[in-house]
């Protein structure tokens, strides 16, 4: 004798329950087996929920390499581009000018503690003018691609603070002790006159940010890289002071990590949400 089951809403379902067929209850979606067989014995007034809407993931595009955004452009990184053109300039002034009117501005842009004490802000920009080796030195080209990849992850404003930053700490950590060194009679009174400019240090700020913004397997080898030539500079121990600045500077950029990445997240907005099929009340900005 076969059961009669009831559905809900429905007329109780007989036959089709002992035969072995699902049954199906009507007003709820996604039941087993309706991909099949329809709900044919609901009543016509009987309230049937809406289908669930599939959302078919979109296929990953392959993207070619651009090799260009490795090099700084005016309008995709204005703040890299100006000032590697002002850098070209200081630089072919520098081999081509007067040698004595060179001279003249390069002892004038030292950031020595005589100037420091004199005008300190004056030298820490001026000191920056200029790239110490020319054009073809590491740390010029250094700056292109670092200052590019920078300026993209966080914008122009906050890479130039990033920049002029480490400048400006790491020469004042450096030139500070000679100056109180001097003071206590450890170091003659040479040592306050002493030629020190260019953008190292604030290319080794901007190495250490970076390499925060990267995945693992290119930060670390970023951090190799900049670091290598830092420990190898303090263990020959030819220039000290300025190896010791190179590494402060990385440290500066290492430690500004949190900062950066917080930074990163407000110019990229939040994640969107999954199933988010561009309603303008879940566009970011919009108050919902």
């Amino acid at each position: 004798m076969a059961s009669a089951v009831e559905t809900a809403g429905g007329p109780p379902v007989g036959d089709a329950a002992a035969e072995g067929a699902p049954v199906l209850l009507t007003g709820l979606p996604r039941q087993r087996g309706d991909a099949a067989t329809p709900v044919a014995d609901a009543p016509p007034d009987a309230p049937v929920a809406p289908a669930a809407v599939a959302v078919a993931p979109t296929p990953a595009r392959w993207s070619r390499p651009r090799p260009w955004r490795l090099l700084p452009t005016p309008t995709g990184t204005p703040f890299t581009f100006c000032y590697a053109v002002l850098l070209v300039g200081t630089s072919l002034y520098a081999d081509h000018g007067d040698p004595s009117v060179v001279s003249a501005l390069l002892q004038g842009s030292s950031t020595d503690v005589v100037h420091l004490a004199q005008a300190p802000l004056l030298v820490l920009v001026a000191s920056a003018l200029w790239s110490a080796g020319g054009l073809l030195s590491g740390y010029a080209l250094a700056f292109l691609v670092v200052l590019t990849a920078l300026e993209r992850r966080i914008g122009g404003v906050r890479s130039a603070a990033v920049f002029f930053g480490g400048h400006a700490l790491a020469t004042l950590a450096t030139e500070l002790p000679v100056g109180f060194s001097v003071a206590a009679g450890g170091l003659p009174d040479s040592s306050l006159h002493r030629l020190d400019y260019g953008i190292s240090f604030g290319v080794m700020t901007c190495v250490g940010a970076l390499a925060g913004l990267l995945p693992a397997w290119l930060r670390w080898p970023l951090l190799v890289a900049g670091g290598y030539p830092v420990l190898s500079g303090l263990l020959a121990y030819a220039d000290p002071m300025t190896d010791w600045g190179h590494a402060i500077s990385l440290a500066l950029g290492v430690a500004a990590w949190p900062l950066l990445r917080y930074w990163r997240a407000q110019r990229s907005g939040p994640a969107p949400l999954l199933g988010d099929l561009g309603h303008p009340a879940l566009r970011p900005g919009r108050a919902i």
